[in-house]
């Protein structure tokens, strides 16, 4: 669905390219997270897709065509774009907001009501509560569902998500990644996301790219970039924890041995980090996993949780630090 190929940017009077050579490529209804120091280009790559930086060099391209051919106003209307700020029109009503590219694209008025009331619904908003509210009658976390809802609202394949949980309260936060997540995989859009977060990256990403000066540095799905760092770099950024974050990708129900134990029972939706954290507080070594409908699907032990936290690379960088 997206693909860089050799893209560069430098700007002027600078050093060395923001990106440079960058080669990446985002399968289609998949997320893909940008995260890197500051200044490693991350921010520059995502903006880059829909032109709102022009590259130097190389071809970036979407569904199949260049998009540094095509007219860029156009090129930003079929793509979903949301900032941390959320960017609201504060002197529009949420209404408003929401159908603000339906209506660029010259859409019937009854068809752009019926969508802004669906988004709305889609992001957990009741539309007969908020569609005639401002913004600035909204909280934080409402006022970046609605950035969604907007960035949805025109139906873009593609979706460009800038920092979007940063200036939510981190109580609400993890939520709302969780319910934005969904949506994103059911409504099958590609995505790429920008994030200072490993966290959030580790929870958000199908693939998840590491960058350093402008280059990637290893670009993998989650677990495998825990299990298995490229160097040293991408192992002290991911933490030494990492084995943890590795266990918190793992579904209990995913990981389960077969048999059933009188120990503590557990919902499968949890996960293997879950799952270790209630069998060390309850000073237990097993757990049976329940199913949906509460009936014993498998056991976890603390034995399997160690084994599943094995990493497959532990001294990338050959120090023998851990």
């Amino acid at each position: 669905m997206i693909r860089l190929e050799a893209v560069s940017k430098m700007f002027p009077g600078a050093a060395r390219p923001a990106v440079d050579a960058l080669d990446l490529e985002v399968p289609s209804g998949r997320t893909c997270v940008l995260i890197g120091p500051s200044g490693c280009g991350k921010t520059t790559t995502m903006r880059m897709v829909n032109r709102l930086i022009e590259p130097s060099a190389g071809r970036i391209i979407v569904e199949g065509e260049d998009v540094t051919t095509v007219d860029p106003v156009g090129l930003r209307r079929r793509i979903g774009y949301v900032i941390q700020q959320v960017g609201l029109f504060p002197h529009m009503t949420i209404a408003d907001n929401v159908a603000a590219v339906p209506r660029l694209l010259g859409w019937p008025e009854a068809r752009i009501r019926e969508r802004s009331a669906e988004m709305l619904s889609l992001v957990g908003l009741e539309p007969g509560q908020f569609l005639s509210r401002h913004p600035r009658h909204l909280s934080g976390g409402q006022r970046q569902r609605v950035g969604v809802a907007r960035a949805l609202a025109a139906d873009p394949p593609v979706m460009l998500m800038d920092e979007p949980f940063g200036a939510i309260d981190p109580i609400v936060r993890g939520r709302l990644q969780e319910e934005f997540l969904d949506i994103l995989r059911r409504l099958k859009k590609t995505v790429i996301l920008v994030t200072h977060d490993i966290d959030e990256a580790i929870r958000m990403g199908d693939l998840v790219a590491i960058m350093r000066d402008g280059r990637l540095v290893q670009y993998d799905a989650p677990e495998r970039l825990l299990a298995a760092p490229a160097d040293g770099f991408v192992a002290d950024f991911v933490g030494a924890d990492r084995a943890l974050r590795r266990l918190s990708l793992l579904r209990a129900m995913d990981v389960a041995e077969p048999g059933e134990s009188g120990g503590l029972r557990l919902p499968g939706s949890l996960s293997a980090r879950d799952v270790l954290s209630a069998l060390l507080a309850e000073g237990r070594d097993v757990a049976t996993i329940l199913d949906g409908e509460g009936r014993a699907a498998g056991t976890l032990t603390l034995a399997a949780i160690q084994r599943l936290s094995v990493l497959d690379n532990p001294h990338p960088d050959g120090t023998g630090r851990a």
